[in-house]
């Protein structure tokens, strides 16, 4: 909707497609590539998505048969705290 909006509308995407699929992916972060994006990102939306794949990890350790989504939950910490200059590769 608005011009500024679309970073971000973009770095929702990114994450989106990596909670789709996880497996067997890897997360590298740049903080360096945009420092403002990213604290701007962590103010606002970062902490929460951070706290929510944090607890959703926890919880998925409770069952034996959910820990490798568990695991897969901790590994989309750092992509929800700074997605801005951050690589998802295989």
């Amino acid at each position: 909707m608005t011009i500024i909006g679309i970073p971000f509308g973009k770095q929702c995407f990114k994450i989106a497609g990596f909670v789709l699929a996880p497996m067997g992916k890897s997360v590298s972060i740049h903080f360096d590539k945009h420092p403002i994006m990213n604290i701007i990102w962590l103010l606002l939306f970062g902490w929460e998505l951070a706290i929510a794949f944090l607890g959703a990890g926890i919880l998925m350790f409770v069952f034996i048969i959910t820990i490798p989504f568990g695991v897969q939950c901790f590994k989309m910490v750092p992509l929800a705290l700074m997605p801005f200059g951050a690589n998802v590769s295989r």
